[in-house]
C-alpha cells in the first residue's frame, strides 16, 4: 500500500512539471522583496538564500515588504534536521492585526530525531481560527528544499507541498462563513513552540541541539500589491491577474486526485471530525 501511495505521488508531481517549468523566471535578491522584522542577529543572508535559526536566545522572522490582496504565493524552505521537536518554523500569510487578524499559515512542527514532522495549515478570518489541519509528509523535508505555495483569490484557498494540494478552504461567505479579506502580509519565522508543538507540549526543545537553522530561497512574489490600509482588497480580484483567472476557480482533475491520496493517507487531524472540540460541525466542513 505504502510504495502505491508513493508511485501515486510521482505520478501526479510529473504531471505538474509543465506547469512548474513554465513560470519559471529570474529569481531577485532577498532584499528586494522581503525585510527582517526580528530576531536580526540570528539571520544570515546570503542574497538569493535565507538562513534564520533559533537558539536559547531568540528565534527570528521575515515579512515582504508590500501587502497583497490575492496571489499564488511560494517559498522554497528546508527545515531544521536533528532532534527538532517542539520547534516551530512558519512560512504564511496574515493581516497582522491583533484579535481581528486574517491568516493562512503553514506551520511545521518538529520531531524527535527519526520521527516524521508535522505540517499544520490554518485558516483564520475576522480572527477565527481553529481550523487546523494536520499531515504526515511523504519526504523528508530536512534533507532538502521543497516548496510550498498558497494559492489565495476570491474562490478559494488552496494550500500546496510540491505542487501537490494538501489543503482546501473554499469561500464560503454565502452560507455565513468567514473568509480573509483584509491586505495580508507574508512572512517567515522560526520560534520555541515547547508549549504546544510536538505531542501536545509534552516533547520541549532540547537544546543541546541548538541552532536550528531553517532555509529558505525562492524570494519571487507572485500577489496583487494593496496598501495595507486600503479598507478594501477588491482591486485584487481582477482576471488580469492569472490566479484569479478561471484555471484556478477550482482544482482541476489531477489536483482533485492528488488531494483525495493526501486525504485519505496522510491527515492525521481534521478540525471538521474533532467532536470533542467542535461538536457542531462547522458549516464550511461540508464543502471541503
Amino acid at each position: 500500500m505504502a510504495s502505491y501511495i508513493m508511485i501515486s505521488i510521482i505520478i501526479l508531481v510529473a504531471l505538474f512539471i509543465s506547469e512548474i517549468t513554465s513560470r519559471i523566471s529570474s529569481e531577485p535578491i532577498f532584499d528586494e522583496n522581503y525585510g527582517v522584522i526580528w530576531g536580526y542577529t540570528h539571520v544570515e543572508n546570503h542574497a538569493s538564500e535565507v538562513q534564520i535559526y533559533l537558539d536559547k536566545s531568540s528565534g527570528a522572522g521575515f515579512e515582504s515588504k508590500q501587502s497583497y490582496g490575492s496571489g499564488f504565493f511560494t517559498m522554497q524552505i528546508k527545515l531544521p534536521d536533528k532532534d527538532s521537536g517542539g520547534v516551530v518554523t512558519a512560512f504564511y500569510l496574515t493581516s497582522v492585526e491583533d484579535g481581528n487578524r486574517d491568516e493562512l499559515d503553514f506551520e511545521f512542527l518538529g520531531n524527535r530525531e527519526g520521527k516524521p514532522y508535522t505540517l499544520q495549515t490554518n485558516v483564520f478570518a475576522q480572527g477565527i481560527g481553529n481550523r487546523e489541519h494536520r499531515i504526515y509528509l511523504w519526504f523528508d523535508p530536512t534533507a532538502d528544499f521543497h516548496t510550498y505555495k498558497i494559492l489565495w483569490n476570491q474562490h478559494h484557498i488552496v494550500f500546496f507541498a510540491d505542487n501537490i494540494p494538501i489543503r482546501y478552504f473554499k469561500n464560503n461567505i454565502n452560507f455565513g462563513v468567514g473568509y480573509p479579506s483584509k491586505p495580508m502580509k507574508i512572512e517567515a519565522s522560526i520560534w520555541d513552540g515547547s508549549d504546544w508543538a510536538t505531542d501536545g507540549g509534552q516533547t520541549k526543545v532540547d537544546w543541546n541541539h541548538a541552532p536550528f537553522r531553517a532555509y529558505f530561497k525562492g524570494f519571487n512574489i507572485d500577489g496583487c500589491q494593496i496598501d495595507k490600509n486600503s479598507g478594501t482588497i477588491e482591486p485584487c480580484n481582477s482576471d488580469k491577474y492569472w490566479w484569479n483567472s478561471k484555471r484556478y476557480w477550482e482544482l482541476d482533475p489531477t489536483e482533485q486526485e492528488a488531494y483525495n491520496i493526501v486525504k485519505h493517507h496522510y491527515v492525521t487531524y481534521d478540525y471538521c471530525t474533532d467532536k470533542q472540540n467542535h461538536p457542531v460541525t462547522p458549516p464550511e466542513c461540508s464543502q471541503q
